[in-house]
């Protein structure tokens, strides 16, 4: 079992039921599922893009990723219905547990000048959304083979009914938030 599950289930779900007074073991909020998404808006001049961006998301995340192609056709931007624009990984369960530790205690410690992440990006739903502003974070990654640093958004997806809720359990799951 992963690291950050056996800390779940043994101490944060005691420790939560705590904190908001829940009576049935059932009412604690979980991480339900991770969702990273990167954008790739070069892709549409040069198809080999999508390829190396599919390529170090599964080295990141363990699971291969799927393109996401424009709904709708975009003049502006050159972009035509069906094009590829991105890249997506949905985590969920054991390989969740595993990125999520691998994100909190060795990828973000390695941003420079990090003081913690904000504490305001929640949605009202209890679900938090994470910016990442390069790939290189993650130790997967070599350096001397990525093309062009790119950004990454990564959405922690919970069951909690508040944003309350989500902050004491990303808190207690390790996520550095910033004092603000």
């Amino acid at each position: 079992m992963a690291r950050l599950k056996d800390a779940y289930v043994n101490e944060i779900v005691p420790a939560m039921q705590q904190q908001f007074k829940y009576t049935n073991i059932m009412e604690v909020p979980k991480l339900e599922k991770v969702v990273i998404n990167v954008g790739m808006g070069d892709a549409k001049d040069n198809p080999k893009v999508a390829q190396a961006v599919s390529d170090e998301l599964a080295a990141i995340t363990g699971q291969r990723p799927v393109i996401t192609k424009a709904k709708k056709s975009i003049a502006a931007f050159k972009v035509r219905t069906g094009m590829p624009i991105g890249a997506k990984v949905t985590l969920r369960g054991e390989r969740m547990y595993e990125f999520v530790d691998k994100l909190f205690n060795i990828a973000l410690p390695r941003v420079r000048d990090f003081r913690g992440v904000s504490s305001k990006a929640f949605d009202g739903r209890g679900n938090y959304t994470l910016g990442v502003k390069e790939q290189l974070i993650f130790p997967e990654v070599d350096y001397d083979k990525i093309d062009k640093v790119r950004g990454m958004d990564i959405v922690f997806v919970t069951t909690a009914k508040s944003d309350e809720e989500a902050k004491g359990l990303l808190k207690l799951l390790g996520m550095p938030f910033r004092e603000d």
